[in-house]
């Protein structure tokens, strides 16, 4: 809207308007401290309104007796604070991002998309506080079509370019950048990728070339990935948010990597020099992970032990799936997995807890699942969880900018 606005004033008043706002980096500052000075400033009314309308969580009680005894101080904190996190983030977008983006609007409507399943899954969960919410299939289903969509968009040339409108929602535009030394001298040679072959080729942390590519008919393998990264990454940190501040916490370590590299990315120069995919408005995607950041930041403020308030489906389901669609748009799924470590642990965890329980006679490998609430029960300290699953989180996070030299 911002940069719109200046545009507007140039065109029509011959204004000159500072070119520091058209950089990527002042927007990705401006995003961050609008996210996080808004969730602040809102807080303590937000959570106001959420204790009026007896937005209380509710508890594991038949689930897992044990838990809910141990979390029973917990049971009257307002749920749903993910509204104030997505809120802040929409305002940011709207404020700081280019409009025109395809990247803008991929992930605006993933945000709306799956802040909407949370809503209505965390209203459900109030509403009847004997269910489970929103039934696991629905869920998926969701998520699911979610993926199909955006992996059309980037698969299938002719619904690519349905989208476009004139210049704006233009295909992204992509350029490998080979690099051979001849006679002590360095040549780069840059191949122009077109949406589909740049969003079939992946790439592993620490190799410089890619490890695959995905042609023709297993393409259809390629939307597999698109639809399982979707999924997986909104379930992911949807295990994760069980503690006081876990989730916001890992959210933004995992946000700062990868928006280091769409950043990155976005300048030919520094994407030869390191070895990565030059991927043209790449910063749009920097830009949004950054209101991710200052809106998780803002969010800790009153999530903190002991919260004030939780972010519920609403905001972990969202904060998942932008995560994982923007390492699908850099086409750094591993990587993702890689800086996000603390989520796999948790999903993983859940799996073989339901798998053991299911085919081995009711036999559990953890005392309790996801992962964290395994330590609590072994007598740990809830913030000492939080804590070291934090930085364990920024181990991963500086693995991860490491692999960017180390390639």
């Amino acid at each position: 809207m911002v940069l719109l606005f200046m545009e507007l004033l140039q065109h029509l008043f011959g204004a000159k308007v500072p070119a520091a706002f058209t950089y990527s980096s002042t927007r990705m500052i401006l995003a961050a401290m609008t996210t996080l000075l808004l969730t602040i400033y809102l807080g303590p009314r937000f959570i106001k309104k959420l204790y009026a309308l007896k937005m209380g969580t509710s508890l594991r009680e038949k689930e897992c007796p044990p838990l809910a005894l141990l979390h029973e101080k917990k049971k009257d904190t307002p749920t749903m604070g993910g509204i104030l996190i997505l809120f802040s983030m929409v305002v940011a977008l709207f404020l700081w991002m280019d409009l025109s983006s395809a990247f803008t609007l991929i992930l605006l409507i993933t945000t709306l998309w799956l802040g909407i399943v949370g809503g209505i899954d965390d209203y459900l969960k109030l509403k009847h506080k004997n269910t489970k919410g929103l039934r696991p299939k629905k869920k998926l289903l969701a998520q699911l079509i979610l993926g199909f969509f955006i992996a059309l968009y980037l698969f299938v040339p002719s619904v690519t370019k349905s989208i476009q409108i004139g210049s704006w929602f233009a295909p992204p535009i992509a350029k490998e950048q080979v690099c051979q030394v001849n006679s002590e001298k360095r040549e780069c040679k840059t191949h122009l990728l077109s949406t589909q072959e740049y969003s079939a080729t992946y790439y592993v942390p620490f190799f410089k070339e890619p490890i695959f590519s995905l042609r023709g008919f297993y393409l259809l393998f390629a939307v597999l990935i698109v639809m399982f990264m979707l999924m997986a990454s909104s379930n992911a940190v949807n295990l994760t948010d069980g503690l006081d501040g876990l989730a916001a916490g890992c959210v933004v370590m995992v946000a700062l990597v990868l928006a280091l590299f769409a950043f990155l990315s976005n300048h030919i120069d520094l994407a030869r020099y390191l070895n990565i995919l030059y991927i043209e408005g790449s910063s749009e995607i920097a830009v949004y992970l950054s209101a991710t950041v200052g809106a998780c930041l803002g969010f800790l403020w009153y999530n903190g032990y002991p919260a004030q308030v939780f972010m519920g489906d609403t905001g972990s389901l969202a904060l998942g799936g932008i995560l994982g669609v923007s390492s699908v748009l850099l086409r750094r799924e591993l990587l993702f997995a890689l800086i996000g470590g603390i989520f796999v642990a948790e999903t993983v965890s859940v799996i073989l807890q339901v798998g053991s329980y299911k085919y081995r006679h009711r036999k559990r490998i953890f005392l309790c699942a996801p992962l964290h609430h395994h330590f609590e029960y072994k007598g740990w300290p809830e913030t000492k969880v939080v804590l070291r699953f934090w930085i364990i989180g920024l181990i991963l996070a500086l693995i991860g900018l490491v692999s960017l030299k180390l390639q």
